[in-house]
């Protein structure tokens, strides 16, 4: 839309759509959403909008790259409900959220990092066939004879990370790592990859981050073969966390504008 608009022009749909690559429709149904200021009507009912309608439209479309539709919408709702406070929390959630995602970034690069190679399990080895169960050192010991070729049991691996063993089984069963059963005594064997996806686990556990939120990053390291081609991975993450951060900053200025546009075409006497 031209920035040059004249405060009483009348505007069609057709005028809002255009330059924006939308559809009238697409108008209608911002304006029966919310998204856009009611309109007034032609006394055959035809939609007639102004300038400020057409600056409304570019705040939200502004806003959506960096707040998605949801949040864009909603924010324009509580602007035209005289919900300001709620939109600006609605925004303050957004970059909240964004500052929450740069910290995990941080957290991840931090992670593998402190990832440095460790010597592959496979030599710190029991000597010979696995233990069948019995008196002794099982699973669950902090024995280094508790280990055997190829792999380590729960109990060395545990305590090289300084977690108990049950906190290895809750990330079992929440799918971080992967151990393969021994055939013989259905002992849980841990192969590099297994030490390599525990390690990585913890450093993000130590950092504050859920279960649900580390399994997703583990998964990519397994069908990635390793921490190696993540980087490529981080690189594009930090990427898109920096154009979230532009959109939001160019969302503001648009809605920023729109307010302003909104107060100065406020009757007297209307305090919101």
């Amino acid at each position: 839309m031209s920035q040059n608009l004249q405060s009483g022009e009348r505007l069609r749909p057709v005028d809002l759509a255009r330059g924006h690559g939308l559809s009238t429709q697409a108008v209608r149904n911002y304006e029966e959403d919310g998204i856009l200021p009611a309109a007034a009507r032609t006394p055959h009912g035809y939609r007639t909008y102004t300038p400020l309608h057409a600056s409304a439209l570019r705040a939200f479309l502004a806003l959506l790259p960096g707040h998605g539709h949801r949040t864009a919408a909603a924010v324009m709702r509580a602007v035209h409900q005289g919900a300001a406070d709620e939109a600006f929390r609605l925004i303050d959630e957004s970059h909240a959220q964004l500052l929450d995602d740069r910290r995990t970034l941080e957290a991840v690069r931090d992670a593998l990092r402190d990832l440095a190679p460790e010597p592959d399990p496979g030599t710190d080895t029991y000597p010979g066939p696995v233990p069948a169960p019995g008196p002794g050192p099982g699973p669950g010991s902090s024995s280094r004879s508790a280990s055997l070729s190829g792999g380590t049991f729960i109990g060395p691996l545990a305590e090289r990370l300084g977690i108990r063993p049950a906190t290895l089984r809750a990330w079992e069963r929440a799918g971080l790592v992967c151990p393969r059963r021994d055939p013989l005594t259905g002992y849980r064997v841990y192969g590099a990859a297994d030490v390599r996806d525990a390690r990585l686990a913890h450093q993000l556990r130590r950092g504050g981050y859920p279960l649900e939120r580390i399994a997703p990053l583990l998964a990519q390291v397994r069908s990635a073969g390793g921490v190696a081609p993540l980087e490529a991975a981080l690189g594009d993450w930090h990427g898109r966390l920096a154009d979230r951060g532009r959109a939001l900053l160019a969302g503001a200025a648009e809605l920023d504008a729109y307010l302003r546009e909104r107060e100065a075409h406020r009757p007297p006497g209307v305090t919101r």
